[in-house]
Order: structure tokens, then C-alpha cells, then sequence
């Protein structure tokens, strides 16, 4: 016997054995559930799968509850959402775990390493590069500049070193272009939508290329006679040659990309115009402007701007330096300048930087190399004049600073030793302190008072309706290329959601995370981190060929053998993760004592269970009892300390490598094989 009701506006006729949740889904309404299976009996434990009947006083479990001729069933009330997310949030309030590596959480763009990692592990370049794609289109280039906030989070460090993920990016990249097949973007149906972008660095050809995957028509317009922007002009080709960097360019603009280069906002092409002609308009500027010490002598001959410095490197012109170079500054563009100058000819190059090492915000492999070619390091000293003779500038006058409390960025603050002071005798000084935008051409009401161009941060939107703004031109300011080329990617989807009439914003999403200390991989075997080979010191200072040699195949792939895989196994198939993000959690409202125990081997040598990850959803041993028809598992204790049997008898180990289906039927990725057990893909 059948009944007829509606759910959600959609008319649903259930038979005799139906639940609302079976009859839903049937007619393709969508009632999340952690705990339901068709194979086994109602269980009705997680209780996310609430719904409203029109009459009822009281929410129904779907997975559970009969349709009756007649029902009206609301699945996306204000009461139905509310209880739902109370439910995930009370499931998440003792759940821990790692959804996405740390590695992944720590990278600005978000690029999946472990993903991409392990494809290099297993030798599938292809897709190893598909899935940095994924996040960003320059892994080649990225893989050698990157400063690799990745790695300063990765766990391998608690055993002895971090993975040398970037290198690994960059070797993946190499090898396709090597093996003459690179990546090719495929691009969604032309939409008739048009975006113009002004800017065609990082940030720019970033967003130009997300934008051409999303079927809109887009052109750069950019004021250097080539795309590139900083990774062009800002960038040395020791570290990152050129010919790399045009093979990734090329990737994007034969996506269809229209670039017109040797255009400048405000004396080539007009604001307003842009606004007019196109449906939106992305400002990827950049930050190419020098910022000042505000010291007397600074206008003297021979003091320059270190991003014009290495702008004009950038346009193949060799600058003419003094025997000896100061650098002021303590970045990555510092590290460049110094290091262009040994390479100029410099017969001694200083950087001056006002606190210690340990506060340099530097890479440390780049102040090692620098220190290996021969630069001084003046630490605790600070310009406070420049001086010279017919208005070129002969020395610089450095005050003395010992370090004082810690200042809003967290590092101690510089503080001056009175009457300590210190001449230098120099014949240039590269200005490396910070750079700042350029918005000639901008209009005025959409700068800060920093002169960078005001947007939302999570719509990436300035005031004007279709004017959106990414990169070092925005809010904060001057940062690392990735987080450039981050700031895009999401300016790009905020794009393609105005330009389809969608709500621009952003959705941040929900992750679980977990702290992990060496003590938890005492067991892991010490394994030393891949050495890059290239070039000695010796051979590095006279000449701008690329320092590093790149990967062998048999290095990378040791290399990418060392990763701990920390993400949980299963986060694309895993229910909690998508649900906590379809309904938006904060479970700290809930915080109190949680569990932490140890994984443990459920089924000797075959499956590992992870209780911390554990909804106790029951369908491992309901799975195991009712579809397979053994009782290998089940649950002891009560309450708060209830969890999997890891009782199972031994013998069970042959049958259960040939099974795994609680493995497969596991919701949260609590259970999974063990690495020695070699799954059967039939029954996965």
C-alpha cells in the first residue's frame, strides 16, 4: 500500500517499507545522515536527519519515521536547521583529528600538498600538477621562489625535518614540461561575460586564468613590456629564469586570454572606461613603489629603491655599482638585492637590519646562501644618515639598537643605544624596508590612507558595483606571491558569483585540526630531508645562472616518501566534514573535556580504528553483523567512554582483508585499512 505526501514542495509517493528519509531520497531531496544505511536494520543514532511535518508538534527522525498520506515535510526550516547544526556541532564538540594536513592549512592558496605529494610518490607527475592546477597556475616558478609557509608547518619537522614540498612542486612541473606534456586548461563555455585586469603579475594572471575556467572572456591590460609583474621584475633569474616563468604564462594566455602589455591605468586607459566597457574589472596593481627610511641623505645619488634596483635587472639592464653596496632591509627582497650586488660585481655588500637574525623575516635558506657568498650581515644597526660628496653618497652613519619588548607584530622592538653609533664608508645603498602601491589612475574614493585600494576581505569588492581588487594593492598591503596569487583565486570565484547573479561572498570553510607533538612519532624512522643539488658559492657569485639543479626522479619520489599523510584519508568522502560546512558550525560553544586516545588496530594488521574520529554511528559492526554476516565487531563501556571493540580474534584477519566494508561504510574516516593490507577494489 502507497501514500502520497510532499516534501519540500515535491509531491513523494512511498510504499509500505519507506521511511521519509528512503522515500526523500528516492525523489531526490537531500536529508543528511551519518548513521543510516540501506543494508542495515534503523538505528536512528547521529540525529542530523530531522525534519518538520505541518501538524506535528515535535521534529521527526526521517531515517526512522513513517510518510503518512497527506504529510507536508519541511526538511530546511529555521527549527530544522537549528537542531540539525546543534546536532553537528555536539558530534564535532568531540571529534579530533586532522581534515586537511597542516601543510594544506598553512599555504595561502590552500594547494592540496599532501594530494599533489603523493602523486609524486606514486610517479604520476600529471596529476600531480593537475592538482597544484588546482589551486594556482605557476608551480614551476612558485616551487623556486616560494618562501614555503607549507613547510614551516609540516609535521616531518617533529621528527627531524620538513618535506622539501616546494621543490617537489617545482620538480613535478619540470617534469611534464620535460616529458613534452604540459598542462592544458580546460575552460567552461564562453558566457558572453567580460572582465578586465589591470595588472598582470601574479594576482592578475591568477585570476585571468580561474576566470577563463569559468567560461568569462578576459583581458590583461599591464604596464611592462611582459606579464609577469614581480616574478618578473622582482625576482632575480638565479633564482627564477625566465624561460620558466614565460612557459607558465603561455599556459594561460592560450586559454584565451587577451593581453594588452605597455598600457598604464590613468595615461593609457581610463577608469571609468573600463567600468563602462566590461562587466567587471579586477585591480592586481601590485606594489612597486620603494618605500622611504625618512633619513637625511636619502635623496643622494646611489640611494635607490631595491624593487627599481632589481626592476631594471628585470629589464635585462646590468645597474652600475660602487666596490661597496649597503642593503637596508631585512625580507626576501633584500636577500635579492644583496645577492644581485655580489653578483654585479660588489667587492663588499652589507645588510643592515635593525633587529637580530632571529627576527628576520628572510627565509633562512636565503641568508645562508647570501652568507655563503661572501655578504655581510650587520645585526641591531639601523641608518640614521647618509652622507656624501658632490651629492653622490660616500657613507652612512648606523646607530646601535638592542632589542626591547615585543611590539604588535610579536618580535622584540629595536630599540637605540645611546651614543653608540657606528660609519660605514659605501658607494650605493639599496632601500629594501617595504614596498607601497601605485594607484595613478584609480579613483580616489576607493584608496586607503595607505594608499592601497580598500576591499571587502572575503568579497574581495571595493565600493564600486563591478570594481573588485586583489593582491599587494589591497588592504594589507605588499606580502609573498602566494598569498598574491591566493587573494586572486578567491577574488576570481567572487567574480565569477557576481558576474552569475549569486551571492559574491566567500564561504570560509569549517576544518578540524589536532596539535600533534614529537612525542607521537617517536616510532616514525629518522629519514634525511632531500639535499637540492647546484650550484657551489664559488660558482654562484660571478654569474645569474639558476643556483639549483632541480630533483632526480629518484630524489623526489624518496623525498615525497617522507611525508606522514597527517590529513584524514578520507575527506572527500567524508559526510561530517560536508555537512558541518552545509550548516556552518562553530562547535566551541560547546566546549568541554574531550577524548584522546591512541588509534588502535581493530583487526590485527588489517584495520585501524581512530576513536577520536568516532560519531559512535555504529554501521562498522552493524555493517559487519547485518550485511556480512560476522560479529567481528561491537562496542564496550557506556556513556562518555563507549568506542569499537578492539577485541576481534585474530583468525578474523584473512576474512577482513578481503572485506573492508566498514572501512568503506565509515562516515567520518574513523576506520581504514592498515598500509601492509592491499584493498579489493570490487568491494570498495
Amino acid at each position: 500500500m502507497s501514500v502520497t505526501y510532499t516534501i519540500d514542495g515535491v509531491e513523494v509517493v512511498a510504499n509500505s517499507t519507506d521511511t521519509i528519509l528512503t522515500s526523500a531520497t528516492r525523489a531526490g531531496v537531500e536529508i543528511p545522515t551519518l548513521c543510516f544505511d540501506k543494508r542495515t536494520a534503523i538505528y536512528g543514532a547521529c540525529g542530523v536527519c530531522l525534519v518538520e511535518v505541518e501538524g506535528v508538534p515535535k521534529l521527526l527522525r526521517a531515517c526512522s519515521a513513517r510518510p503518512q498520506e497527506g504529510y507536508v515535510v519541511h526538511t530546511d526550516t529555521e527549527r530544522v536547521e537549528r537542531a540539525r547544526k546543534t546536532a553537528f556541532e555536539l558530534l564535532l564538540s568531540d571529534h579530533t583529528g586532522d581534515c586537511r594536513g597542516p601543510c594544506k592549512l598553512n599555504c595561502p592558496a590552500m594547494t592540496d600538498c599532501q594530494k599533489y605529494v603523493g602523486e609524486i610518490r606514486d610517479g604520476r607527475y600529471k596529476d600531480a600538477v593537475s592538482t597544484i592546477y588546482e589551486a594556482f597556475p605557476f608551480p614551476a616558478s612558485i616551487g623556486r621562489v616560494c618562501p614555503h609557509p607549507c613547510e614551516d608547518a609540516c609535521r616531518r619537522q617533529l621528527v627531524e625535518e620538513p618535506l622539501s614540498i616546494a621543490f617537489l612542486k617545482a620538480f613535478a612541473a619540470d617534469r611534464i614540461e620535460a616529458d613534452g606534456d604540459p598542462y592544458v586548461v580546460q575552460c567552461e563555455p564562453d558566457t558572453g561575460k567580460r572582465v578586465a585586469i589591470v595588472g598582470g603579475g601574479p594576482a592578475g594572471l591568477t585570476a585571468a586564468y580561474f576566470l577563463r575556467r569559468y567560461g568569462h572572456a578576459v583581458t590583461i591590460f599591464d604596464k611592462q613590456p611582459k606579464l609577469g609583474g614581480m616574478l618578473r621584475y622582482g625576482i632575480p633569474e638565479y633564482r627564477l629564469p625566465k624561460a620558466v616563468l614565460d612557459r607558465e604564462i603561455e599556459i594561460i594566455t592560450n586559454a584565451g586570454v587577451e593581453v594588452h602589455t605597455g598600457v598604464q591605468l590613468g595615461r593609457d586607459i581610463d577608469f571609468d572606461d573600463l567600468r563602462r566597457d566590461y562587466d567587471a574589472v579586477l585591480l592586481a596593481l601590485g606594489a612597486w613603489r620603494s618605500l622611504n627610511m625618512r633619513v637625511p641623505g636619502e635623496d643622494l645619488e646611489g640611494v635607490v629603491g631595491g624593487i627599481d634596483f632589481l626592476e631594471h635587472l628585470g629589464h635585462d639592464e646590468r645597474p652600475a655599482l660602487g666596490d661597496r653596496v649597503a642593503v637596508c632591509g631585512g625580507g626576501n627582497t633584500a636577500m635579492d638585492c644583496c645577492r644581485t650586488a655580489v653578483r654585479l660585481g660588489a667587492k663588499e655588500v652589507y645588510v643592515v637590519y635593525r633587529r637580530t637574525r632571529a627576527e628576520m623575516p628572510a627565509s633562512d635558506v636565503e641568508i645562508e646562501e647570501a652568507i655563503e657568498e661572501g655578504v655581510t650581515f650587520k645585526f641591531l644597526t639601523n641608518p640614521i644618515e647618509f652622507y656624501g660628496e658632490d651629492g653622490h653618497v660616500t657613507g652612512m652613519k648606523l646607530q646601535i639598537m638592542e632589542l626591547g619588548e615585543p611590539d604588535a607584530s610579536g618580535r622584540r622592538r629595536p630599540v637605540p643605544v645611546e651614543g653608540a653609533t657606528e660609519d660605514v664608508a659605501i658607494d650605493n645603498v639599496l632601500m629594501a624596508i617595504g614596498q607601497g602601491a601605485n594607484c595613478e589612475g584609480v579613483a580616489s574614493e576607493l584608496l586607503t590612507q595607505r594608499g592601497t585600494i580598500a576591499c571587502d576581505e572575503l568579497t574581495f569588492r571595493t565600493e564600486m558595483d563591478n570594481v573588485f581588487a586583489a593582491g599587494d594593492v589591497t588592504n594589507r598591503g605588499a606580502g609573498i606571491a602566494i598569498q598574491a596569487i591566493a587573494e586572486a583565486q578567491k577574488a576570481a570565484l567572487c567574480i565569477n558569483n557576481y558576474l552569475e547573479g549569486d551571492e559574491v561572498r566567500r564561504h570560509v570553510p569549517y576544518f578540524v585540526t589536532q596539535e600533534k607533538t614529537p612525542e607521537d612519532f617517536e616510532d616514525e624512522p629518522k629519514q634525511q630531508r632531500a639535499k637540492m643539488p647546484g650550484l657551489s658559492p664559488e660558482e654562484r657569485r660571478s654569474n645569474f645562472e639558476p643556483i639549483y639543479f632541480g630533483f632526480s626522479e629518484e630524489q623526489a619520489i624518496k623525498e615525497a616518501s617522507r611525508c606522514l599523510e597527517c590529513g584524514c584519508h578520507d575527506y572527500y568522502d567524508c559526510r561530517l566534514i560536508r555537512f558541518a560546512n552545509w550548516f556552518d558550525v562553530n562547535p566551541d560553544q560547546f566546549a568541554g573535556q574531550m577524548h584522546k586516545r591512541e588509534d588502535k588496530q581493530v583487526v590485527d594488521k588489517v584495520i585501524m580504528h581512530d576513536p577520536d574520529k568516532c560519531v559512535l554511528c555504529g554501521l562498522c559492526y552493524r555493517i559487519c553483523d547485518q550485511e556480512v554476516g560476522k560479529t567481528y565487531l561491537g562496542l564496550y563501556n557506556r556513556g562518555f567512554s563507549t568506542e569499537v571493540n578492539p577485541m576481534v580474534p585474530k583468525e578474523a584477519s584473512a576474512f577482513c582483508a578481503n572485506c573492508l566494508k566498514c572501512v568503506a561504510a565509515c562516515p567520518t574516516g574513523a576506520m581504514k585499512s592498515c598500509p601492509s593490507v592491499e584493498r579489493v577494489t570490487e568491494i570498495l
